[in-house]
């Protein structure tokens, strides 16, 4: 069956649910009639997975009731009523119970899928410990004996090795443990994730203490992100005994570290949590990092234990899914304002560090820059003056030189002006136009004579002039020339090589992103960092971006651009998405498009709060499918042989470099063939 193009599972994705029912103790019957309901509305709304909390078919407050075999039958009875319950049903349920096996009784995860009960497995840790007292009832899981047990007349796997594939979703194996088996120092979900599991599930009835909800969420999130897995967590809520203890009900879902769904606290009824799942980033994170195999060799023992379970599920995938997902518009800026302040700092600090290493190794108190008034040699510009402030060395010593060209524009040679003033540098003016017009004259240009052809020759003069002019400037006063330009424009092959703006001898913007860039400039302008030049910081934002090579047309004047950067290589909002997720995931077109439309659709994206206050556009189908394909063409195809040679410069962030000495290696000959056609594939609507 052909999936839809906007449904979730025709990218890697899997929605799954967290469900905290009402409950009564020691009444299954009244469990299993809230738990059937919920399992209903997840697999309604698409989810393949459902977890309940930890016996929540008799309740975890039931102390020495367990012992009662009225009790026991009566959940085994609940049980059945959840297979029924489950046959019509295209979604996984773990449901939480005492299970008795060969005289013993176990706190159990079972798992139950279209009417079939495919495994039940007992909790490894039990807390006997504080307010907690499992070990007066249950049996560790290393108690027992057997390897099967035989619960509503069918007989299936028990044990802690266990792994359920869902068939129609190869990359979704999922483990179940219990409550505390995650909060010893090696979980059992350790070695389940080396074994293959990507979703890992945990049945708890964690109770409310101050304090301990931030504490579960770090355990949750940092487990998911050492097992480069999903983690499920669901926990006990309303209805549980309040004799010595209070329940908040509260689930989490992580994925890698991130969490992407939180429930609240002490709701006063049933309810559920979705996250939609990427499983194909888990697998390529487990690929990408190899000591993630190293680990599960060294621990081949434990891996080998583990036994696959099959689960028949049909996905839902005959109809249109959108993400239930935030997926950033931005990627590498944070949408949250404190998280965003976070970053910039960050990002500034690496860069002035990075910097104040180079100059301190090589003895070099003077650099120089070229400053156009565009944001890249701003951004640039603003490192260069901390950096020399963290060395104690004046501000004069950074020899900011302005070069207008054949199309500089009145406006951008006058915010060049006013930037260098503010920031106290040694700033001056070269017009290149003369030593343009002598290098085209010496090379038999038509422009010499007299010809407006603005060719790609006319415009390489100019930003090659420009680049031996710094070069030798630096020759001249023993200083070093910073780099200006950006990883999208690297990305992109939207420079000059060699005697360019391709050269310098350190560039200090080469991994950040044009978006990043903005965002950080727009951050110093509004927290002071650059006393007094907020205004020419926010103008320089509000300027068309632009290389200013070719003159605009007769008539129409000289305040603003005639180049538009964005008209010819496309919105780099959206360039930068498409470089996050090619080079950081590696995905296939088809899928970075679908997030795209899900960040950034006029129809998909409604489906999902995001930050309207950085921008308003948004964009169709057929408008992301034409810019991903100016991308794929450019960085595969076009632009490596520029990438393969660029000067040195500091990694910023998780979203990586382009470097051929650190994140990207790749020859400059490729081929662009099978990535075109996956473009070509995606749909226009």
């Amino acid at each position: 069956m052909n999936k839809p193009f906007a449904n979730l599972y025709s990218h890697d994705f899997a929605r799954v649910a967290v469900a905290t029912p009402r409950c009564r103790v020691a009444d299954p019957v009244f469990n299993a009639e809230y738990t059937i309901a919920l399992a209903q509305q997840a697999a309604s709304e698409g989810a393949v997975l459902v977890a309940f909390p930890e016996l929540g078919l008799s309740a975890y407050t039931c102390d020495d009731l367990f012992h009662q075999r009225a009790l026991l039958d009566a959940c085994e009875a609940a049980l059945q009523s959840v297979i029924d319950a489950s046959a019509s049903l295209d979604i996984a349920i773990i449901v939480g119970m005492p299970v008795r096996v060969e005289h013993l009784l176990f706190n159990c995860a079972v798992v139950v899928a279209k009417g079939i009960l495919h495994g039940v497995v007992p909790k490894t840790y039990l807390p006997n410990y504080g307010e907690f007292y499992e070990g007066r009832q249950f049996s560790a899981a290393d108690c027992a004996s057997a390897s099967e047990v035989t619960l509503c007349g069918q007989t299936t796997r028990f044990g802690v090795g266990l792994l359920f594939e869902l068939a129609e979703l190869p990359l979704f194996r999922f483990h179940v443990e219990i409550c505390e088996d995650v909060w010893v120092p090696i979980p059992p979900s350790s070695f389940a994730a080396l074994a293959g599991a990507t979703v890992l599930v945990n049945l708890s009835a964690s109770n409310a203490l101050v304090g301990k909800a931030g504490y579960r969420h770090q355990l949750v999130a940092q487990q998911s992100a050492r097992c480069i897995a999903a983690y499920m967590y669901t926990s006990a809520g309303i209805g549980e005994s309040t004799t010595d203890l209070a329940w908040d009900g509260q689930s989490l879902i992580c994925e890698n570290g991130e969490l992407l769904t939180k429930t609240g606290r002490f709701i006063e009824e049933s309810h559920l949590g979705f996250a939609d799942i990427d499983l194909e980033r888990l697998s390529r994170e487990r690929m990408r990092m190899g000591t993630f195999a190293r680990s599960a060799r060294r621990h081949a023992d434990e891996v080998s234990e583990f036994e696959v379970v099959r689960v028949g599920l049909t996905v839902p995938g005959a109809r249109e899914l959108p993400l239930r997902r935030h997926v950033e518009r931005f990627p590498y800026v944070p949408s949250d304002p404190a998280r965003r302040d976070e970053r910039c700092t960050e990002v500034v600090n690496i860069q002035v560090q990075a910097l104040v290493q180079r100059l301190a190794s090589s003895n070099i108190k003077k650099v120089v820059i070229g400053v156009s008034g565009g944001l890249d040699s701003t951004h640039a510009l603003l490192i260069c003056a901390r950096a020399l402030d963290q060395l104690q060395l004046p501000r004069t010593n950074i020899l900011a030189y302005t070069m207008p060209g054949f199309a500089t524009s009145e406006r951008t040679i006058a915010q060049a002006r006013q930037l260098m003033e503010v920031v106290g540098c040694t700033a001056a003016e070269i017009d290149i136009r003369p030593s343009c017009r002598q290098m085209l004259e010496d090379i038999g240009h038509p422009y010499a004579e007299g010809s407006a052809v603005y060719d790609v020759t006319f415009e390489n003069v100019q930003a090659g002039e420009r680049t031996s002019h710094l070069f030798r400037l630096a020759n001249l006063h023993n200083a070093i020339v910073i780099g200006t330009g950006d990883l999208s424009e690297l990305a992109l092959g939207w420079c000059t090589y060699g005697v360019g703006d391709h050269m310098s001898h350190y560039n200090v913007n080469a991994s950040v992103p044009k978006t990043l860039i903005s965002h950080l400039v727009r951050w110093m302008a509004e927290t002071g960092v650059v006393k007094g030049g907020a205004d020419v910081l926010l103008a320089i934002l509000d300027t068309e971006i632009s290389p200013e090579l070719v003159p605009a047309a007769a008539g129409e004047g000289n305040l603003k651009p005639a180049q538009s950067t964005q008209d010819v290589i496309g919105p780099y909002e959206l360039q930068d998405f498409n470089l996050y997720y090619i080079v950081r995931y590696g995905f296939a077109p088809s899928k970075v498009a679908f997030l795209a439309l899900s960040a950034w659709g006029d129809r998909l994206a409604g489906a999902w709060p995001y930050d309207e206050s950085v921008t308003r556009n948004q964009y169709s189908l057929a408008d992301i499918k034409r810019v991903l394909g100016i991308f794929v063409w450019r960085f595969f195809k076009t632009s490596q042989f520029k990438r393969s040679c660029v000067p040195n410069g500091p990694k910023v962030g998780t979203g990586g470099s382009l470097s051929p000495r650190g994140d990207w290696r790749a020859p400059s000959d490729g081929e662009a063939e099978v990535w075109l056609a996956a473009v070509k594939a995606i749909p226009e609507a």
